[in-house]
């Protein structure tokens, strides 16, 4: 085991550096603390070597040495030298708290993993531990800067760990960490994360792009400096000052445009990339026409992100000009200012800020987002649930949507109605029945593009349903949806599983009212139940059987075996209400007013067939999962069924037949030919109707349109 002075002295050289570029923006006196950090993790941390060998102390110090360069305040400088005494030594919260504060105590803390807690899985383990970072992230932005620094630091040692872990992190940093760090406007983080774990998940891959573009640079170096040199003289003609930076693409970034744009080495590395950085947004502006006026601009593909910034704070002018060497030229003009978060993000200017000062663009919308985070993951049954929404969240693309007042709201690409509904308010979004998109109506499930004015009509009486999830993609209106589903489908489970119980009791001749309370509390914790909630919802979700449950209950009550007696079961009426237990068969589809049976499947409820379906023969060789239901006589809703449609095959049938459809007040979900030759063809439509009778009146009016030979309800 290496001793206390030998890690101390193995860390010296690190420690020096960070130093003297603390000394560089900190007092003497914050120097002094993160000097004495370094002594307590330095003690803290003996005996203790990473993978590679090395005392763990430089690990820390590395850590810190990232946040120094991006100029981070002294708490957060300490809090990083520290970030794994909590987790892999001795140092207690108290004793951390007691000698650097609170504050640097809860940025330890955030960065924590929780492996004192016994998950069923690492991926579980990850997740939840995922979550807590960012719940800290939500009150400290600081906890995920020294996260983001962790992983820079650990995927630039990756090779010291075996194979499988090298593929497992790798994927971890593409597919968490590097996105954080984009939403969070850290491109120059976000790179180096991307191609380190690129180069440890196939490093084949980026070997050969590598070499590539290494030779491609070399090639094209003459024609590069006779641009840039273009560029400086017609911007200096202007009396602009400005700073001409080229950008050389990365081998991930060139190897993702590869894969999703299908296209190849050549065709992307056939752009030249400048980087146009002046003083002013006026100059901004100026050097746009400069550079039009010097290369003919390309139609269409010039983006402002300085008067609608990005999400993540980013802004700048991008355009592509015709070049002369047959190669588009691709320029980004911005100020330094905007160069600077641009590299940083909520990390620019940190040791300027106060609590008091305005925060950056990029610091702003990372609050407005995590504090979205905050709030959503409340409603997330699960860890795993939450880091998939949050995947989600952490797109790539956005779309700039206006609100009726001018409002900017950015969302993802291929975002609907409904997700700019929830993005204004979770109850706008749970009472939208429509929008009006640049003053047209249109569905909820309607894909946005850029530059649309929206305004979203809401209901009282409108509701989510499970359809619904299907046409959002931001996490916000997932989640709303989600937990109102599940709240609905708790509610509805309770109150049916009551029935089936109920039911299945009084068939031997006892009830839920005359067990005693004890009784019922010995069998909910040899059950492993809470609550008796859990109980019944359980069994209106098919996930226990109603008799098997009443048939033990009446076994624990012990004396009240001798008094029970069999009953003819009661059958439980339904409502349609009841759409969080139950589904209505895609096979037989049935309406109010068919003979109806329910068989119970674990995990989704009650499954409703016609009485006469042909799959209910196969479903009788399990009697003890049968419900016997009937409809109440008033009953609520809309339910599918097919409608088989034989008509004269010729133009204009498939429109007059869904007019009258549509005239008798049902609702078309589907339309397709079953059939067809050049005399006639089967529609089989898929409807909405009420009940059997709404059925009849829709069948009726169909007959009576032209060129239909007839109607049945299918299947027949």
């Amino acid at each position: 085991m290496i001793g206390l002075a030998a890690a101390q002295e193995a860390a010296l050289p690190g420690l020096e550096a960070l130093q003297q570029r603390l000394a560089g923006y900190l007092t003497p006196e914050q120097v002094q603390r993160t000097r004495r950090a370094y002594e307590v993790g330095a003690r803290a941390h003996a005996g203790q070597l990473r993978k590679s060998g090395e005392p763990y102390i430089t690990h820390p110090i590395a850590v810190a040495s990232i946040l120094a360069e991006l100029g981070m305040d002294a708490e957060t400088i300490i809090a990083a030298i520290l970030h794994d005494t909590l987790e892999d030594t001795a140092l207690t919260r108290a004793e951390l708290e007691a000698e650097f504060g609170t504050t640097v105590t809860e940025l330890v803390d955030g960065v924590t993993k929780l492996d004192k807690v016994r998950f069923s899985s690492r991926q579980e383990a990850t997740a939840e531990s995922f979550r807590k970072m960012l719940l800290a992230m939500a009150r400290d932005l600081r906890v995920i800067l020294i996260k983001l620094a962790d992983r820079l630091h650990n995927m630039r040692t990756l090779e010291a760990q075996d194979a499988e872990a090298r593929r497992r992190i790798a994927r971890e940093t593409l597919e968490i960490y590097a996105p954080i760090a984009q939403r969070l406007g850290m491109n120059r983080i976000k790179a180096e994360l991307q191609d380190l774990g690129f180069r440890a998940l196939y490093p084949d891959r980026h070997r050969v792009i590598a070499a590539r573009i290494r030779s491609a640079l070399g090639n094209r170096r003459e024609a590069m400096s006779r641009i840039e040199a273009a560029l400086q003289a017609r911007l200096a003609a202007e009396h602009i000052p400005v700073r001409v930076v080229s950008r050389v693409k990365s081998p991930y970034s060139i190897y993702t445009k590869m894969r999703n744009d299908h296209k190849s080495f050549a065709q992307v590395m056939d752009v030249y990339g400048f980087r146009v950085v002046t003083d002013s947004v006026m100059h901004c502006y100026q050097a746009l026409g400069a550079v039009h006026a010097l290369y003919k601009p390309v139609d269409g593909r010039f983006k402002d992100f300085i008067a609608i910034p990005k999400a993540n704070g980013y802004q700048s002018l991008h355009t592509v000009l015709f070049g002369p060497f047959g190669a588009p030229i691709e320029i980004q003009i911005r100020t330094e200012d905007m160069d600077t978060v641009a590299e940083r993000g909520v990390a620019a200017h940190w040791i300027y800020k106060t609590d008091s000062g305005p925060a950056n663009n990029a610091q702003a919308r990372a609050r407005e987002w995590l504090t979205g985070l905050a709030d959503r993951q409340a409603g997330e049954a699960s860890s795993l649930e939450f880091i998939e929404n949050v995947k989600v969240d952490l797109f790539p693309d956005e779309v700039y949507l206006f609100t009726p007042r001018g409002d900017i709201l950015a969302l993802p690409r291929n975002a609907t109605v409904l997700d700019f509904a929830y993005a204004v308010h979770t109850d706008v979004g749970s009472h939208a029945v429509a929008a009006r998109v640049d003053k047209r109506l249109v569905p909820l499930r309607t894909p946005l593009v850029s530059g649309q004015s929206v305004e979203v009509i809401t209901a009282p009486s409108a509701a989510p349903n499970p359809q619904w999830l299907e046409s959002v993609v931001t996490s916000k209106a997932r989640t709303a949806i989600r937990h109102y589903l599940k709240r609905l489908q708790h509610e509805d489970a309770v109150d049916f599983g009551h029935r089936m119980l109920d039911r299945a009791l009084d068939a031997q001749g006892a009830s839920l009212d005359a067990i005693p309370p004890s009784v019922i509390e010995r069998y909910l914790e040899e059950q492993k139940l809470k609550r008796l909630e859990e109980l019944l919802a359980d069994l209106a979700l098919g996930n226990r059987m109603p008799d098997q449950v009443a048939a033990q209950l009446v076994a624990a009550q012990g004396g009240a075996q001798g008094a029970r007696r069999a009953r003819a079961k009661e059958k439980i009426r339904i409502s349609g209400a009841e759409r969080g237990v139950l589904s209505f068969a895609n096979c037989c589809h049935p309406l109010p007013g068919d003979d109806i049976v329910g068989y119970l499947s674990a995990g989704k409820g009650i499954v409703v067939h016609q009485a006469g379906c042909p799959n209910v023969a196969e479903l009788a060789k399990t009697p003890e999962r049968r419900v016997e239901i009937e409809w109440e006589r008033e009953v609520q809703g809309d339910y599918k069924v097919e409608l088989r449609v034989e008509v004269a095959n010729k133009p204009g049938v498939l429109a007059t037949v869904a007019a009258a459809i549509a005239e008798s007040g049902s609702n078309i979900e589907n339309v397709e030919y079953s059939e067809r030759d050049m005399v006639s063809a089967t529609l089989v439509f898929t409807i909405e109707v009420k009940n059997r009778k709404h059925l009849a009146d829709v069948m009726r009016r169909v007959r009576r349109a032209g060129a239909v030979n007839g109607v049945y309800r299918h299947p027949m």
